[in-house]
């Protein structure tokens, strides 16, 4: 048995009766000599999670023996002994018995509420320790073999590093159940368990019958889970083979606490908490088409389409019954109404329910689709896992049960389908498609068009002719594209061309043409038009018009012949050309250009992906901060507020400060904490997501911490900026740069304290520990485009839903 966090060292403390807070130590131990009494509490070793007794009301004197975060505000119970066998009154003692198990029992009563009942040497062989994982383990003191853990018998709450699933060596199914209400913690009507039959599923069952199915395994996420795509907060590992099958979560970001909750109503959430309170990350089932069958055999439930009934048959088949259909009642399903000679791609489905599938893992996909085709009873088939361009054989025999569509993920399915009915279906759904997505984009377009018309009415700013943009561009030829990024590409337009009467004044100029590919939509494209109309600084880049017309959006902007600040500080060649003044320069005018955005423009603006490859140079190498499409105005012209809250946390992981990655709450002070990150990427002349050997190991700004604090930060300085570097002013920088990351966003200093800072040498608070010094295995690195003019918003870091 594996038991995450458990070590050989034993700390042997007494328990202090009724007392919490800094300056007392507790113990992480039960032993036969030292049990846990009602009013003690049991504390992990690095303080995460306490153990001991608790009532759901303050008047109540039923009492549970649970196990909960130590220092979330609300208090967060993610296990219980007694669920179903509460206590009555505060006589309870949590002891090793004589047989060396753990058990709950009453002063005034012989019989245990609750026992480990576990197969045990000696009682003097037994302790229980509280781990670090929440995990509280029965083990031998000599040889640390784990005897009984409360991640076997998980109750409501999954956590990191709990496995979820079949053991099948110890003859364990680990699965969540709900609490009968948030004041009784006792057995729920809910299920959270894995299904072995078939190909191995995930279901939400309600009274025995499945409410949710959460799908099959593909590779990094469960079918029916778009949510849990893995980013840089946590990852899964599923395991099948002839010993387990089972699923775990890992965090791979320090600090932060993750949960999944099982609720009475039938409801799955995920939480995330830094320390400030629990998060939703998502929760579900909350749409009609997350309900199991919803929508009956052989059909699938699509929400992408407003209006339209959710339920549609599948290629090749008709609502068994036409009454029903038409009152909106898809529950009996569809059925085939001729026979499969071919197949149709049905792409980004929840596959159907695997229960009754056959896998093969040894096969490829055309061998998958051989061997459907060979028995005539096959219905569907596609990869079992589709990760690495897909691995082994799904195929199904009978009805196609619990399907749906998603927008933007999902598996690909073949199904079985005779020819008539492939080539008419397909038609008739590329018409139907092609018609309402036309309509959908002429209708957003020309909303945006009427909307930044209003907002530059008064601006310099103009709209151009797309024809206009094409024959300055010679039709966007590759002699005239300065660069490409993660929203499209930028052409440079020569001297002499004109729009409009030689708009800018005859000078260079830049076109940023989006890919309609991209992920800046045209919300974001509108409001970086909107934005910059707004403002007017040296150290913004200047907008002079943009063009939306059919599928084409541009922005034309002033040209900046040094190209982005990423192409020379990454770039050990071209560095050589920044010396020590040129760069204290730079991080000088960012700093002012950040100012004037959060306090000087008349509109507070926070930027919200400040970062190197967002930073142009123009000919003297003066910076310019560009890319407002994911800025965003608070407070409005009052400026009196200066935070807000978001569902879509957007940025560069690496650039983003905690608050906003793991709460979605940005600020002043998140565009600071991106500031603090440049600067030192500016001074050091690597990128943040650089990966040193370091235990733990870390990226650049926890290397760097670790040197300061051992006042060995100028080793880290490169060396290309010459000799004549001033060593004082150098570590003045980094020091401010330090005081920027700190994690919590009431240490940082404001931009107008930073640019104080940075322009005179008075004394300098000492910075606290930084945010996000580890280094993960699941992080994305900044994929900015090293020669484009500007550049793009290239990571999407995560959805939080709820807020």
């Amino acid at each position: 048995m594996r038991v995450p966090g458990l070590k050989s060292s034993t700390r042997f403390v007494k328990t202090v009766s009724g007392l919490h807070g800094p300056g007392f130590d507790y113990a992480d131990t039960i032993t036969p000599d030292e049990p846990l009494k009602d009013g003690d509490i049991l504390v992990s070793n690095r303080e995460t999670f306490a153990l001991g007794f608790f009532s759901r009301l303050a008047n109540s004197s039923r009492r549970y023996v649970g196990i909960w975060y130590n220092k979330v505000p609300v208090q967060t119970v993610v296990w219980v002994a007694n669920r179903n066998d509460p206590l009555d009154g505060t006589t309870g003692i949590l002891s090793i018995d004589g047989h060396g198990n753990l058990v709950l029992t009453e002063t005034n009563r012989n019989i245990p509420s609750w026992s480990t009942n576990a197969s045990v040497v000696s009682a003097n062989h037994s302790m229980a320790r509280l781990l670090d994982t929440g995990n509280l383990v029965l083990v031998h003191p000599e040889t640390q073999r784990p005897i009984w853990q409360s991640f076997d018998f998980p109750t409501d709450t999954w956590l990191p590093f709990m496995k979820l699933g079949l053991d099948r060596r110890a003859g364990l199914n680990r699965f969540l159940t709900s609490w009968k209400s948030k004041d009784d913690p006792g057995t729920g009507n809910c299920t959270l368990a894995i299904d072995p039959t078939g190909y191995p599923q995930l279901f939400l069952y309600k009274g025995g019958a499945p409410l949710w199915r959460l799908g099959s395994w593909t590779g990094q996420r469960w079918s029916g889970v778009p949510e849990m795509t893995q980013n840089f907060i946590f990852n899964s590992t599923f395991v099948d083979n002839q010993d387990e099958i089972t699923i775990e979560d890992r965090l791979t970001v320090p600090n932060v606490f993750s949960i999944v909750v099982l609720k009475e109503p039938g409801v799955t959430e995920r939480f995330t908490c830094n320390g400030n309170g629990w998060v939703r990350y998502f929760s579900s089932p909350t749409k009609n088409c997350d309900y199991y069958q919803k929508c009956g055999p052989n059909s699938y439930c699509d929400l992408n389409i407003p209006e339209k009934f959710e339920c549609t048959c599948l290629p090749g088949f008709e609502p068994k019954s036409a009454h029903d259909w038409f009152l909106r009642d898809g529950s009996g399903g569809c059925v085939r109404n001729r026979g499969g000679e071919g197949f149709v791609k049905l792409a980004r489905v929840k596959v159907p329910d695997t229960s009754m599938a056959r896998v093969d893992m040894s096969l490829s996909m055309k061998e998958c689709k051989q061997e459907c085709m060979k028995n005539c009873n096959c219905t569907a088939y596609t990869n079992a896992i589709e990760t690495k361009g897909g691995i082994g054989c799904l195929t199904w025999h009978g009805n196609l049960v619990d399907m749906r569509v998603y927008y933007n993920v999902g598996q690909d399915l073949y199904l079985r389908v005779d020819a008539a009915t492939l080539v008419m279906l397909l038609i008739v759904a590329s018409i139907v498609y092609w018609f309402i997505m036309r309509k959908i984009k002429e209708k957003r377009q020309n909303k945006c068009t009427r909307e930044l018309d209003r907002s530059t009415r008064n601006s310099d700013l103009q709209f151009l002719d797309l024809r206009m943009i094409v024959a300055a561009t010679n039709n966007f030829s590759v002699s005239n594209k300065l660069g490409e990024g993660g929203f499209g590409s930028v052409y440079k337009v020569e001297i002499g061309i004109c729009f409009r009467g030689c708009l800018h004044d005859g000078k260079e100029i830049a076109v940023k043409r989006l890919s309609k590919y991209s992920g800046q939509g045209i919300e974001e494209f509108k409001n970086e038009v909107t934005i910059i109309a707004k403002l007017q600084h040296r150290n913004l880049v200047r907008i002079i018009g943009y063009c939306v017309q059919g599928e084409e959006k541009m922005l034309i902007y002033e040209y900046l012949p040094n190209r982005s600040l990423d192409t020379l500080i990454f770039d050990e060649t071209k560095r050589s050309l920044l010396d020590w003044a040129k760069c204290f320069e730079i991080i000088c005018g960012i700093a002012q250009g950040i100012l004037y955005l959060h306090q000087d423009s008349r509109l507070r603006i926070i930027h919200r992906d400040l970062k190197a490859s967002n930073v142009l140079l123009d000919n003297a190498m003066y910076p310019k901060i560009a890319d407002f499409g994911m800025a965003r105005i608070v407070g409005g012209e009052s400026g009196d507020q200066i935070e807000a809250n978001t569902n879509r946390v957007v940025g560069t992981y690496g650039y983003m400060s905690p608050e906003y990655a793991m709460q979605g709450v940005f600020s002043v002070k998140s565009d600071v904490y991106s500031f603090g990150v440049l600067l030192l990427e500016i001074i050091i002349g690597k990128r943040n997501n650089t990966s040193y050997h370091d235990d733990p190991p870390s990226n650049l700004v926890g290397h760097l911490w670790e040197l300061w604090k051992k006042g060995k930060a100028m080793e880290i300085v490169d060396s290309s900026m010459g000799d004549k570097t001033p060593d004082n002013e150098v570590a003045r920088c980094i020091q401010i740069g330090l005081l920027c990351v700190q994690e919590y966003a009431t240490d940082r200093p404001n931009m107008s304290a930073v640019v104080a800072m940075l322009g005179n040498d008075k004394h300098l608070p000492s910075p606290q520990q930084p945010a996000f010094v580890l280094t993960g295995h699941s992080c994305k690195k900044d994929t900015s485009t090293s020669e484009g003019a500007i550049s793009a918003n290239e990571v999407t870091v995560s959805l939080l839903h709820g807020r």
